[in-house]
């Protein structure tokens, strides 16, 4: 029987980017917080088995295919020897580290922390499945929902088979199969695609779409396409997956394309990455005045409180880009809220990164979006090829464009494309939050060399006065 505890003041249900940092803030603010979550310390899929993980694996990858570029230089490396024990061990190292910290960071603040599954039994009350420790129920004030997305099925493939692998399972490098089929030509697949294609892996891309990244802005994806054509073994476009079935110890897999005959193909793997749903389900939403849309997603408003009083959501449970950095600045908002103070989630720019090679970046206005408004603007583009800086690391290939009002020269969006787009991409971001124009950034002295200057020369391109890629004073 459900044991009756006394009330809580805020209860924060999942510990990922979005939940801790919900918690630590409005521990920070004085007030007395439960930090409920499956998992034994706070970190969520993003430092588990998502961002951090993948992005160990990344940098060992880049390494790799860094050591084979530098050949053409004069400068050879003997072939890598890959031992996967010891890279899922360094893999492993730098979570147990992160982990580590933020329970840490967690005891400092006085945060009461519980390992269980949390289910609303009405507005105010919560009932809560200890992990291993029986069923109590907890009475709250405020409840903050940071559960988070999980990786979503697709048709015809056997999500059963022990060939068949989800993102979760990818980071586990159980083993470095020789091919790989990667079903979804989003930011999940190319990345963990291009990880796999490092350590040895033939890796070939099915994308339902015409186009890799899809929504992303095609020209800076096309740089990468590029890159990643010369890494995987193929990339199939405006193809889908017909049916998947176990064969000779592999995956035999039928393919469909959009114009042409049905293919088939074997692979001794199959890596799904097709896109995540909010996990909303089994919350009992039903017991309060939560509203979700049609796919799931909370309803929240600029506060990010939903429709029931005493509950707020932040995070990929809300949709939007579900990105780990914007359920973190939505959880301080949500805090700071329920705290009193007169504060709203309102970002003008929200940078997305893609962490392959090269890396993809962009924040703010797409051309894209600007076309579908009917926005006037102006598109001012720095080729790499023009920057010192990439000349020295032969990384010649990449792009810095800014995205312009014409009228009042503010920058309204930024892309860039190329090694460490994801270290500049924060300038941009900054310059539309402040309303900076083309001058500003034009007169801001960046230093040389760096690729950070094709921020800068990207914006005298616009004023007519980059000294490294030419372009007609305007009148």
């Amino acid at each position: 029987m459900a044991q009756e505890k006394n009330s809580r003041q805020l209860v924060v249900i999942g510990a990922g980017p979005g939940g801790y940092a919900a918690a630590f803030t409005a521990a920070d603010l004085g007030m007395r917080v439960t930090l409920i979550d499956l998992e034994k310390n706070p970190g969520g899929v993003c430092l588990y088995r998502g961002c951090i993980p993948s992005k160990a694996l990344l940098h060992l990858a880049k390494i790799i295919t860094d050591a084979a570029a530098v050949g053409s230089h004069g400068v050879e490396f003997s072939a890598p020897k890959i031992d996967v024990d010891k890279v899922r061990s360094y893999k492993n190292g730098v979570i147990q580290k992160l982990v580590l910290g933020l329970a840490q960071l967690c005891k400092l603040r006085k945060i009461e922390y519980i390992q269980g599954m949390a289910a609303f039994i009405d507005s105010n009350t919560l009932e809560v499945k200890r992990k291993g420790n029986g069923t109590e129920r907890i009475s709250f004030d405020k409840a903050i929902l940071a559960t988070g997305a999980s990786a979503v099925t697709i048709p015809n493939i056997p999500a059963a088979s022990a060939l068949v692998m989800d993102s979760t399972r990818a980071l586990e490098l159980e083993s470095i199969p020789e091919s790989m089929l990667v079903v979804g030509g989003g930011y999940i697949g190319l990345e963990l695609g291009t990880v796999y294609a490092a350590l040895g892996t033939k890796v070939s891309v099915v994308e339902m779409t015409p186009g890799l990244m899809p929504g992303s802005d095609p020209e800076l994806v096309s740089i990468l396409a590029k890159r990643l054509g010369k890494l995987f073994d193929s990339i199939m476009l405006s193809t889908t997956v017909a049916q998947i079935k176990e064969h000779d110890g592999g995956l035999k897999v039928a393919l469909e394309a959009e114009q042409g005959p049905t293919s088939e193909k074997s692979y001794e793997r199959v890596l799904v990455a097709a896109g995540r749903k909010p996990n909303s389900a089994g919350l009992g939403l039903q017991n309060t005045r939560v509203q979700t849309d049609e796919k799931g997603f909370v309803k929240v408003n600029n506060k990010l409180q939903t429709d029931d009083a005493s509950i707020y959501a932040v995070g990929d449970l809300v949709g939007g880009p579900l990105l780990a950095h914007k359920a973190s600045h939505e959880a301080r908002i949500a805090a700071r809220v329920i705290a009193g103070l007169d504060v709203a989630f309102g970002p003008k720019a929200i940078p997305f990164v893609e962490y392959t090679d090269p890396e993809v970046a962009e924040c703010g206005l797409s051309e894209k979006q600007a076309l579908k408004e009917n926005r006037p603007i102006k598109v001012a583009k720095f080729p790499w090829a023009a920057s010192g800086r990439a000349a020295t690391m032969g990384q010649s290939d990449g792009l810095t464009k800014l995205i312009i009002d014409p009228g009042t020269e503010k920058v309204l969006g930024v892309g860039i494309v190329g090694t460490g787009a994801g270290e500049l991409i924060s300038e941009g971001a900054l310059a539309i939050e402040m309303g900076a124009g083309a001058s500003d950034i034009a007169s801001t002295i960046h230093p040389h060399p760096t690729l950070s200057e094709t921020v800068m020369e990207a914006a005298e391109v616009f004023l007519g006065n980059s000294l490294h890629f030419y372009r007609p004073r305007r009148p």
